[in-house]
């Protein structure tokens, strides 16, 4: 596999970076201990700038090329924060955190993307400025968007801007991406059914929630069989389910669900919202019970704008020699907030047959590490040559 032989050299150096990070994860905005180290980092690479605090816990570095003729400035972003886990690898670096650990690879993430930034602050064999993004929260706290709402793209200029992403089950190095929608809008719900509780043996004098609440996880499901168009991709999940009461022969008053609803495209998300509101409300009357959604807008759909698609794609079979089409992931993913700023792309690298990611015997393959960074390399010296 082609790569730049500088990163080879610096895999051992990257690696050791990787596993600090692993044995120390932190999650959400606390990534307190990871920032400091990346600021000291890049500092100490040389970079031009570097700024922390940004989305409340974020890093950005910026590097000028040798030249800036080509008035271009392009962003490349990777996520620090780690996951409420508790790790099984049984690794000599394994987690020092209990309940908490890197189980989706952004440990190796961010090691690959401050190897580019010291081998772009070494060379600056472009002509344009890179502004290098570590972002905290991405694990479902939002971390992109409070960066952005932070005024990350205008503040330093960023054009456009890039991400990655490790995925076990494909070849170490290879690479795979899509352009458009490519990762799910990821909405959450939370719901209460208001019944009237009583004895297990008066069901006559309940307003039994169980009841109700097992006709609306039934209901829930025909927006998806009955609602939305076949060829739409959508999932509407349950994922938790808690009555009032504890014991066998009370019929409690009350019952909470939570859940969550996956979509590819703004129309099936406005059908999923509007459904479950009526669904909840008129289920509810027909029973005599109450029912309360609170629905959020959490990640919007990922998408990836064509141009930079294309780009981002001939970058990887530079590197790789190829590059695969991706599949459509349900899961989501907080860079949605940069691409919704900025034109952009991002990229899947494979981790090779490693555990699952969100798994407590996953581990981020550092054989990927050269492969990556050369990608990160790649987009800023071929999309501002010098």
């Amino acid at each position: 596999m082609p790569i730049k032989n500088r990163f080879a050299e610096m895999q051992d150096e990257i690696t050791e970076w990787r596993r600090d990070i692993h044995e120390n994860p932190e999650i959400l905005f606390e990534t307190h201990r990871t920032s400091a180290l990346v600021a000291e980092k890049l500092q100490s690479f040389g970079c031009d700038e570097v700024a922390t605090g940004l989305g409340r816990t974020g890093v950005v570095a910026v590097i000028k090329g040798r030249e800036a003729t080509s008035g271009r400035t392009i962003g490349l972003r990777a996520d620090m924060d780690a996951l409420p886990i508790h790790e099984a690898t049984g690794l000599d670096y394994a987690s020092k955190t209990r309940g908490a650990m890197h189980a989706c690879g952004h440990d190796g993430h961010t090691a690959m993307l401050l190897g580019a930034a010291k081998y772009l602050a070494e060379t600056r064999n472009f002509n344009g400025t890179a502004v290098i993004i570590f972002q905290p929260a991405e694990e479902g706290g939002g971390g992109g968007k409070e960066m952005c709402d932070d005024g990350l793209m205008e503040r330093f200029g960023i054009q456009e801007v890039y991400g990655m992403h490790n995925w076990p089950g494909v070849e170490p190095g290879q690479f795979a991406i899509r352009p458009g929608p490519f990762f799910a809008a990821t909405d959450k719900f939370d719901i209460v059914v208001e019944g009237k509780g009583g004895h297990a043996a008066k069901p006559h004098e309940t307003i039994d929630p169980t009841v109700v609440t097992g006709h609306l996880v039934t209901a829930l499901q025909t927006i998806v069989s009955r609602n939305a168009d076949p060829i739409q991709q959508i999932v509407v999940s349950v994922t938790s389910m808690e009555t009032s009461s504890h014991t066998f022969n009370v019929i409690p008053s009350r019952v909470t669900l939570m859940g969550t609803v996956r979509t590819l495209s703004n129309e099936m998300r406005e059908l999923a919202a509007t459904r479950m509101k009526g669904i909840c409300d008129h289920l509810g009357a027909a029973f005599g019970a109450q029912i309360s959604l609170d629905y959020e807008y959490n990640y919007p759909v990922m998408a990836n704008h064509d141009e930079q698609t294309e780009f981002a794609a001939e970058v990887a079979k530079s590197v790789s020699g190829q590059c695969d089409t991706a599949p459509l992931v349900m899961g989501g993913e907080d860079f949605a907030f940069m691409l919704e700023e900025r034109p952009g792309a991002y990229i899947l690298v494979g981790n090779g047959p490693s555990a699952p990611v969100h798994h407590p015997e996953y581990n981020f393959n550092d054989d990927v590490i050269p492969a990556g960074c050369s990608w990160w390399a790649g987009i800023v010296e071929q999309r501002m040559p010098a």
